[in-house]
């Protein structure tokens, strides 16, 4: 029997996966991202985009080169429903070669978004605050057109999610500040 994992059961699996700080943190900041839009655009399911946000990248830290492949098997040993696995794995469409595509808001907002919190994250550390308290989009935009900052965050999927999401990216990028500023010091 499958089941929708609360965020506190989806840390637990993840935990068995998952044991390096960096990967850990990124998990906690893009579930607590991914609630924050929830607040807007699906309330009542606020924890299931939470827990999706958690568990999105079960399978990187062990398997980095199966990444959205593997994760399916790991979600399914645990008894994940496949609600969970189709939200969790869409991050990797067109990336990898997942089957699984966004099709819900909540699937756009994780595929546009797991890529620009690194590099918001990153840019808040060159701040003297080293805080997302006071980043402004300016900043992010300017480190954004910077290749060679936080090269391993795709710009393409960044502008890719933005526009699966209708939304223009100064738009994405902003919203994305304000929901790293409700989650900063986790």
């Amino acid at each position: 029997m499958s089941k929708i994992p609360t965020p506190a059961e989806a840390q637990a699996i993840l935990e068995k996966y998952n044991q390096e700080e960096f990967h850990l943190k990124h998990a906690k900041i893009v579930a607590a991202v991914l609630r924050f839009f929830a607040e807007e655009y699906d309330p009542q399911r606020r924890e299931f985009w939470e827990a999706v946000g958690l568990l999105h990248d079960i399978d990187f830290e062990r398997y980095p080169e199966q990444h959205c492949i593997k994760g399916v098997e790991l979600l399914q040993e645990n008894g994940v429903d496949e609600s969970v696995i189709h939200a969790t794995m869409s991050h990797g469409w067109g990336i990898v070669d997942t089957v699984y595509e966004p099709t819900h808001i909540m699937e756009k907002v994780l595929f546009a978004t797991d890529e620009l919190t690194g590099l918001i994250g990153a840019a808040a550390l060159m701040r003297p605050s080293k805080s997302v308290q006071d980043l402004e989009l300016s900043s992010v935009k300017k480190k954004f057109k910077d290749k060679r900052f936080a090269a391993g965050c795709s710009r393409d999927v960044i502008r890719k999610g933005a526009e699966m999401l209708g939304w223009e990216l100064d738009d994405l990028i902003q919203r994305t500040i304000l929901a790293m500023r409700t989650i900063e010091g986790m």
